[in-house]
């Protein structure tokens, strides 16, 4: 079990003053991105980073969202203009699935994963067996740094090779594994049917896919306490879990936002939107960046003491685009559609499929004028969607909670 001990003071602080001291920091941030990345000054021109001293304010900043790094860092600069140094003068550039680039700056645990280390049970002096990929993307060098912030040492695994694997953690006797946990249960029983031993694994701080309750008892029966981080390659630690096991902790060094999907508008706590991002970092200061991912805040604090914001997981992909009759509709365009309807309270496109042609109905929640409103819409979707589309009132409260906003309920 994991040590109760905090990584810092900065995870038990009273939450205003963790949320002063991150929107004090905020305007200086702003200026110097504006300053020294072309891309946001670009983006920020018309903006006084002097007025940005609350969330209010910084819900007026424009979104850049993950899917359009592939655009923003095709004009020659590989890192797209959003580096306040010339690419040359950062410590790494990585490459993922795109491909677009990432920045590793220079700095002690620049990637901020030491704090999810610790609190997976990682301490100084222990030896850390780190299976996430040196090759091409950060996650194995992301690790790493956290690792060695801690002040332990790392066995750089990487990926495959399960026999050599087990060998070294027979060997080496490392007491922490870093990876995803299906390769971790894959080592643990190549290690049985090779008679090796894997004792000396105590912790394990897992990520990269979904832990599902079978997996983690499989893991903590054979003697390994399992954590989960939720990190991006661009960002880093962005939320973790604790021994408390009831939400992912966000990172001290970031303001979090969740946003309606396609939108730049964030959505009440509870409701399900689009994790958005901004890293308080001064070579590659990412703002209101839109990871992409689904998520919600929880109420309150965690029962482990620590103060900061909450997020319940993973809970799908934001970027919903789906092709109906050979065109994509994307959230985009559902929000475009809401604001041109202020009475629409909720509501969600659903393709369907007759067996010879898709057929697209936007469902949605109103007040009063609903009736009306259900006449009205088709010219709005033909307008703004370029496709013909049906709308259909539903009760309030009966759209899901789940932050989709075009459904493909399409069978084949």
């Amino acid at each position: 079990m994991v040590n109760g001990a905090f990584y810092d003071d900065l995870e038990t602080r009273d939450p205003d003053q963790r949320e002063a001291a991150l929107f004090a920091a905020l305007p200086e941030h702003l200026g110097r991105a504006r300053d020294k990345a072309a891309y946001y000054a670009r983006l920020l021109g018309n903006f006084d980073p002097a007025q940005v001293t609350d969330r209010q304010a910084l819900a007026k900043l424009p979104v850049t969202r993950k899917s359009e790094l592939v655009n923003i860092q095709s004009a020659g600069d590989p890192m797209g203009g959003m580096t306040t140094v010339p690419p040359g003068q950062l410590l790494r550039i990585f490459q993922s699935p795109g491909p677009t680039y990432d920045a590793e700056g220079f700095g002690k645990d620049w990637w901020g994963t030491a704090r999810a280390l610790h609190a997976s049970g990682f301490r100084a002096g222990e030896i850390i067996h780190n299976t996430f990929s040196y090759h091409f993307t950060p996650a194995g060098v992301m690790l790493e740094a956290g690792a060695h912030a801690l002040g332990c040492a790392v066995f750089p695994a990487g990926i495959g090779n399960t026999e050599l694997q087990v060998q070294a953690i027979h060997d080496i006797r490392p007491a922490g594994y870093v990876g995803t946990p299906s390769f971790l249960r894959l080592i643990l029983e190549k290690a049985e049917a090779m008679g090796k031993d894997t004792s000396s694994l105590k912790n394990a701080c897992v990520a990269g896919e979904g832990l599902p309750p079978d997996l983690r008892k499989f893991i903590e029966d054979h003697g390994i306490y399992c954590g989960q981080i939720y990190a991006s390659a661009d960002i880093g630690n962005i939320a973790y879990e604790s021994e408390a096991r009831e939400g992912l902790i966000v990172d001290e060094r970031l303001i979090v936002e969740v946003v309606r999907p396609g939108t730049a508008d964030p959505v009440a706590d509870g409701e399900v939107g689009e994790v958005v991002v901004t890293v308080l970092r001064s070579d590659y200061p990412l703002i209101r960046f839109a990871t992409g991912d689904l998520s919600m805040v929880l109420s309150g604090v965690s029962p482990c003491g620590r103060t900061n914001m909450r997020l319940k997981g993973w809970m799908g992909r934001a970027d919903q685009a789906t092709k109906v009759k050979g065109m994509f509709v994307h959230p985009a365009q559902v929000a475009e559609i809401v604001r041109r309807h202020p009475q629409i309270s909720r509501a969600r496109v659903v393709v369907t499929h007759d067996g010879h042609s898709d057929i697209m109905t936007f469902k949605f929640e109103s007040g009063e004028g609903g009736e009306a409103l259900q006449g009205a819409l088709p010219a709005t979707i033909q307008n703004v969607c370029k496709l013909k589309g049906t709308a259909l009132l539903v009760p309030s409260g009966s759209l899901p909670n789940d932050g989709k906003v075009i459904e493909d309920a399409r069978t084949a």
